[in-house]
């Protein structure tokens, strides 16, 4: 115990005989010590890695002088990534790729199909607007005969039961429907007897195929179907228009206007090719117009003329009145989907030299009939044509 105090005593003593001591001789702590020897370490660790660069960068230029004129015709491709496969063999004649497309009455039978065989048979358009007539959502008139075409319902549902406190219903897309293409279908709603709308619609758009009818068959469909919409429109505003001829006027005239547009707006951004791509081969056709041949149906009387007399007329104005617009009209045989099969091969005929009484045998199924509408818009040899179009003949 006394040597322990006497050794405390002896060390309070030495550190402060240190304070008369000059500084240079004086103790240094322990802890400015071990700061010393840091900073020491620290600088030797730079100095090596100093040295190091330097040798390193000086097996570089001894590596360079070795390569010497060799190293400006050295070939690099190996390391430049491949380019990409294109997607879809090259275009020869008129195409698709890149294009819109605009199906006005797509809600309708046929026109629901046409919409459908855009988007599963031609992935390279670059989008498929679908224009409806919006009438009610609890009516088949909506969206749900297009929504049901084209398979958005076909995807994965689930639904809470009903006493479970929360219920929660989801809806997911399945792997199967990636073919489907419905990334690139967009739904308008659209009065085709408002001349804004219809701008509206068509701005952007290359091309059109026309499926709207005031008909189901032959008959108006104010009365045909019943609907209480299209009864009061009828009754209410019998003389807003038709829209066999002044709604068929208005989507002609707007589709004229936005060509118009990017022409001009090309010249003004100076893309010569902008400017003449009017006149390029693998432009689509322009206008697409479905209608019915004379011998089909039989004649409806309406307050604004009879069915096929419409019919005529509104094919008068596709071909007369907008002449900068590339067209081709298809007067379909009667739509059978019962007795006439599907896939059957197209027959088209512009001269109809046969009797009255055997076109009108002429059938189709709805579905070829979409198919036919759809590749009217690349087939060169129906450009500004008139044709009647079937699949079968009927024995009756």
């Amino acid at each position: 115990m006394n040597f322990a105090v006497g050794l405390s005593v002896l060390l309070s003593v030495i550190w402060a005989g240190n304070a008369f001591v000059p500084a240079a001789n004086r103790l240094s702590s322990p802890s400015r010590f071990m700061a010393m020897s840091d900073e020491s370490d620290a600088e030797q660790e730079a100095e090596r890695l100093r040295n190091q660069a330097e040798s390193l960068r000086e097996q570089i230029r001894k590596m360079e002088e070795q390569m010497g004129p060799k190293r400006a015709s050295n070939n690099n491709d190996q390391y430049i990534p491949k380019a990409r496969e294109p997607e879809f063999p090259e275009d020869v004649g008129k195409s698709l790729r890149g294009k819109t497309v605009l199906v006005v009455g797509s809600n309708g039978r046929l026109g629901s199909m046409v919409t459908r065989y855009l988007l599963r048979n031609h992935p390279e358009v670059k989008e498929v607007v679908a224009a409806v007539h919006f009438v009610g959502q609890a009516t088949s008139r909506g969206y749900g005969r297009l929504s049901y075409e084209v398979g958005a319902e076909d995807g994965v549902g689930t639904i809470g039961a009903a006493w479970s406190e929360d219920r929660n219903a989801s809806f997911e897309y399945a792997d199967y429907m990636k073919d489907y293409n419905l990334n690139k279908l967009r739904v308008m709603e659209v009065e085709l007897l408002d001349p804004v709308q219809c701008m509206t619609l068509a701005e952007g758009v290359d091309s059109v195929i026309y499926c709207a009818s005031d008909f189901d068959g032959n008959r108006p469909r104010a009365i045909a179907s019943l609907n209480v919409a299209f009864l009061f429109r009828a009754i209410a505003a019998p003389t807003k228009g038709r829209v066999e001829i002044e709604g068929l006027t208005n989507i002609l005239g707007a589709l004229k206007v936005s060509n118009q547009n990017r022409i001009r707006i090309a010249r003004m951004s100076g893309q010569e090719e902008g400017i003449n791509e009017a006149s390029t081969d693998n432009k689509p056709t322009s206008f697409v117009l479905v209608s019915s041949s004379p011998n089909a149906l039989g004649n409806f009387e309406t307050p604004f003329g009879e069915f096929n007399g419409l019919k005529r007329q509104g094919e008068g104005v596709v071909r007369d009145d907008f002449p900068s617009l590339t067209h081709s009209i298809l007067q379909f045989g009667k739509f059978d989907d019962n007795f006439v099969e599907e896939s059957l091969e197209i027959q088209v005929d512009s001269k109809n030299v046969l009797e009255p009484k055997e076109l009108s045998k002429r059938r189709i199924n709805r579905r070829d009939a979409a198919r036919a509408a759809v590749e009217a818009l690349t087939d060169e040899n129906l450009v500004d044509k008139t044709v009647q179009v079937w699949t079968a003949i009927s024995s009756r």
